[in-house]
């Protein structure tokens, strides 16, 4: 099938690896030799450290944490939570997004090291974004009280994002200042038009989504906590972007969700980035994702650094 996707976009579509769910240990040997390449050394007006958080069990999660030099006791935090299908990534993949919004958007940004399906299928992956954030709001970085606090998640990533807030919400535990899901990986049932007819679209695909829920569920049936399209509930969820993209089988579960919590009534801001395909952003370089770049950076430090509509 012919995509309507971006020139520039398609032009290097060629160079980014397949990665086919169905040889998952060829996908994160790829994955695990893009780790670990952003340069540290000339970012001087940022501090990057690796913290290992006990989980009670004897295992240890690992968070990294980017922070402005001088940040503020009271800056801004931002969970990241990073994409890969339930099944692979690394926090350090993000490196280059999250080292630019904790400088331009002066954000002290903490990236967990989640566990990874099938080998540690739901809850663990959710259990360890939850961590993270208790960490957080207990005062691992210092003061707590009174730090706005946002989620954000890349495809799998925004699925994860997107559970955390609905479990933080019904628990009561803390008010989330924003969610900001991108090209978030939502519903188990693979039942959207975007989805059924994505079985070529680039990067990711409709065999690639299904072999993804069945990792991460591990024979269970989702609830809305794994698959918060099945939420029955959204009303009370922070304040909200969700960004899509034309060309993704994703796309449609993005509309959908964003299209409920309009009705809900949570103040949501919608972006669907004409031509772009799953993941395009890993292309730096070209104009759309740089310029998905700026608006990040613009809704991140306006959401975060002062207080949401009403």
């Amino acid at each position: 099938m012919r995509h309507p996707l971006d020139p520039e976009l398609a032009r290097a579509l060629a160079d980014l690896p397949v990665q086919d769910f169905a040889d998952l240990a060829a996908c994160r040997e790829r994955s695990a030799g893009l780790a670990g390449d952003y340069d540290w050394s000339g970012r001087s007006d940022l501090t990057v450290r690796d913290v290992a958080l006990d989980r009670g069990d004897g295992s240890i999660l690992t968070v990294r944490v980017i922070a402005p030099v001088g940040a503020d006791a009271d800056a801004p935090v931002l969970l990241s939570i990073h994409g890969g299908g339930f099944c692979l990534g690394h926090p350090r993949l993000d490196d280059s997004r999250n080292a630019e919004l904790a400088a331009r958007a002066g954000v002290v940004v903490v990236s967990p090291d989640y566990r990874l399906a099938p080998e540690h299928p739901y809850p663990a992956g959710l259990d360890d974004c939850h961590a993270a954030l208790r960490w957080i709001v207990s005062g691992g970085l210092g003061r707590s009280r009174g730090r706005r606090i946002g989620v954000l998640g890349d495809s799998a990533g925004g699925g994860l994002a997107a559970a955390l807030a609905l479990l933080v919400r019904d628990e009561g535990e803390v008010e989330l200042a924003a969610q900001f899901l991108l090209e978030p990986e939502l519903d188990a049932r693979l039942e959207t038009e975007s989805m059924i007819g994505g079985t070529d679209t680039p990067v990711w695909f409709l065999s690639n989504a299904r072999r993804s829920w069945d990792f991460y569920l591990g024979g269970r049936e989702p609830d809305g906590y794994a698959s918060p399209a099945l939420a029955r509930i959204v009303a009370g969820l922070p304040r909200t972007y969700l960004a899509v993209n034309q060309v993704d089988p994703l796309r449609d579960e993005g509309l959908d969700y964003a299209a409920r919590l309009l009705r809900a009534g949570v103040p949501t801001e919608l972006h669907c980035w004409p031509g772009a395909f799953h993941g395009f952003t890993t292309i730096e370089h070209a104009r759309l994702s740089r310029d998905a770049l700026a608006e990040l950076v613009r809704v991140v430090s306006g959401y975060l650094r002062a207080p949401g509509p009403a």
